[in-house]
């Protein structure tokens, strides 16, 4: 069959990575895509926003499935316009309903999700401009740090951990009055800091029944040691070694069970991928937050320990037999390093050619933020690549992703050096 992808980073070439392996597969395309899968599909030039142009492609391609990579089309309602749409409805859309998006487009209605179904999660409130003082009250009822959330998608920077009340209050303000993050944070959900590890377990579900996959610790800050100004993610380690088979049971018995079944209750028709975002305080599992896709850079180290064949559990999703599939995964660690744009995550040159990716061994380059530009590959955001290796060990598996960084150069290269170093056993 034929298979669009919709998106253009590191998550949808690790997608076009691994459904490129299937059997199944005819022809791969990716809109609009990046270098990386240009070199395994066809990319096609459009906004996955465009659902016209979306649905052009698709009636000319024969597209017989449609994934959906990134948060902001399933939000806005690519899953539903096809529904709608006599011409494409009965094309199978691997990603929710607008109504089930609001677990990642809303974190006020997230939390009130968890809350109905008895999810563990934060305690919480919401506020807006009109309700400023009150969430001033609030505030002073919490203890240090204080978490301030936009409601809505903010492309990952929507959330604030400060130290002191006084700038907890001065950044409530700046959300709800100035719009710090646009329409995003006309609404401010205030919860309290909860201390522990933090790591995500993802879940593959037909609405009915579910695949639990493997789980992963991304991470988000610039610098080494866990410091500087957060990002995209910098790098991610699957699995997460305290996260064994006991605490998986924990997790699916607490939250994923309840998190599909309330689904259900709620008459949400959900079909894709749940990123359930944890905290793990002493041994106990509590929700931070729902995505409605899988996460970047996770997925490029999740997706590789996967062996089944991937549209495989994609038609299950579809025809609401997921159960029925088979879904293995190997034992080997998966430890991925990006490569990012000098001076990310704030102002980065484009353009910069990129060389050595090509020969690399033993590891997987997944492309980010890239393009082809006169046969040359060259930069195209702030974060470029993802290095991925497979290990016994995590040290395995990070000597093979750090020996092969060493044959890629591009002018002002940067990368964390110490990616899964606090998962290794002292």
């Amino acid at each position: 069959m034929n298979i669009l992808i919709l998106g253009s980073g590191g998550r949808e070439h690790a997608f076009a990575y691994k459904l490129s392996q299937s059997k199944k597969i005819n022809q791969l395309f990716v809109a609009p895509g990046n270098a990386g899968t240009n070199a395994i599909a066809t990319n096609i030039s459009l906004n996955p926003t465009d659902f016209k142009a979306v649905k052009k492609v698709v009636l000319e391609k024969e597209i017989k499935m449609v994934v959906v990579g990134p948060e902001a089309p399933l939000v806005e309602g690519v899953h539903d316009f096809f529904l709608a749409d006599e011409d494409l409805k009965k094309i199978p859309v691997i990603g929710p309903k607008k109504d089930g998006a609001l677990l990642e487009g809303s974190k006020d209605f997230s939390k009130q999700f968890m809350q109905k179904h008895h999810i563990p999660t934060a305690q919480y409130k919401s506020f807006t401009k009109e309700t400023l003082q009150e969430g001033f009250s609030f505030l002073e009822t919490l203890q240090a740090p204080y978490v301030l959330k936009a409601d809505g998608l903010a492309a990952g920077k929507g959330v604030l951990i400060l130290e002191s009340l006084e700038e907890a209050k001065k950044e409530l303000a700046e959300m709800l009055t100035n719009q710090k993050f646009g329409e995003a944070s006309s609404t401010v959900v205030i919860e309290e800091f909860l201390d522990g590890i933090e790591l995500s377990v993802f879940v593959l579900t037909d609405g009915k029944n579910y695949k639990i996959l493997p789980s992963a610790k991304d991470y988000k800050r610039i610098g080494e040691g866990d410091k500087g100004l957060n990002t995209g993610g910098m790098g991610a380690i699957s699995p997460v070694p305290f996260a064994d088979e006991a605490y998986i049971k924990k997790v699916e018995e607490r939250i994923v069970k309840p998190t599909v079944e309330g689904l259900q209750k709620d008459g949400i028709d959900y079909r894709g991928f749940i990123f359930i975002g944890l905290m793990n305080v002493n041994g106990e599992p509590f929700v931070i937050e729902y995505n409605v896709r899988m996460g970047d850079p996770e997925t490029e180290a999740v997706l590789p320990r996967i062996t089944s064949d991937l549209v495989d559990l994609f038609e299950g999703v579809a025809n609401q037999n997921l159960s029925e599939k088979e879904f293995e995964v190997t034992d080997k660690i998966a430890t991925t390093v990006m490569l990012v744009s000098g001076g990310y995550p704030e102002a980065y040159e484009k353009g910069k050619k990129i060389s050595g990716f090509e020969t690399i061994e033993s590891s997987i380059v997944f492309h980010a933020g890239t393009k082809n530009e006169n046969e040359e590959v060259v930069t195209n955001g702030g974060r470029v690549m993802a290095i991925t290796s497979l290990g016994n060990t995590i040290e395995e598996a990070l000597e093979t992703s750090y020996k092969n960084i060493d044959k890629i150069t591009f002018e002002k290269m940067n990368y964390r050096k110490d990616i899964g170093f606090d998962l290794i056993a002292e």
